[in-house]
């Protein structure tokens, strides 16, 4: 990325991984940047990119939110926790589905510093701020979850827990379950390894 003048940072399920998620064995590096770029493979690692504006990207992509990871040729950024939960519940469909982040939140959401959440959540969109504290509740990490309060109580209208379940509301007699707090309608129960 150094020769292209790109700025990145590893996260998702490699960050995951790095951060202690052992559940999370990602079989790729997966990549945030502010360009689209393609899937690249380089020997037997194969390399994803994951698209994130740039405005938003260089807003979340300082030192002080990233850690740093020893390679065979130097050093890479590497996002830190509270980043890693962030990006993870923002990019769920390339974090394993919901069940997916819902294992690494389990993970990782406790040692998340709460002050660094609480700003770096402000330059991610509210659904994933609502997603990502209504899982940090479920596995009682209240006091990451607390910081996320503010941003879910000026959500106007219910969010799907996952937006990738279509219901069948034909064969579904009684409403989802709604979570007040996070504004969310529990559409999916979230399944992980204890």
């Amino acid at each position: 990325m150094r020769h292209q003048r790109l700025d990145y940072r590893i996260s998702l399920l490699r960050a995951a991984s790095f951060h202690g998620s052992s559940h999370q064995a990602a079989m790729v590096f997966q990549v945030i940047a502010p360009t689209q770029l393609r899937e690249i493979e380089l020997g037997r690692h194969r390399i994803q990119f994951v698209y994130q504006g740039p405005e938003a990207f260089s807003q979340t992509n300082f030192p002080q939110f990233l850690d740093l990871i020893k390679t065979d040729a130097g050093y890479a950024k590497v996002a830190g926790r509270e980043l890693t939960l962030l990006d993870c519940t923002r990019h769920f469909r390339h974090a394993g589905g919901i069940d997916g982040v819902a294992q690494i939140v389990k993970d990782i959401g406790g040692t998340a510093n709460p002050g660094r959440l609480k700003k770096l959540a402000a330059f991610f969109d509210t659904a994933t701020v609502r997603r990502l504290g209504y899982l940090l509740e479920l596995f009682g990490h209240q006091r990451q979850s607390e910081t996320l309060e503010p941003i879910a109580k000026n959500a106007k209208t219910a969010l799907a827990l996952d937006p990738s379940v279509q219901p069948i509301t034909v064969l579904r007699s009684e409403p989802f379950e709604k979570n007040v707090k996070w504004n969310l309608l529990i559409n999916e129960i979230v399944e992980v390894d204890f």
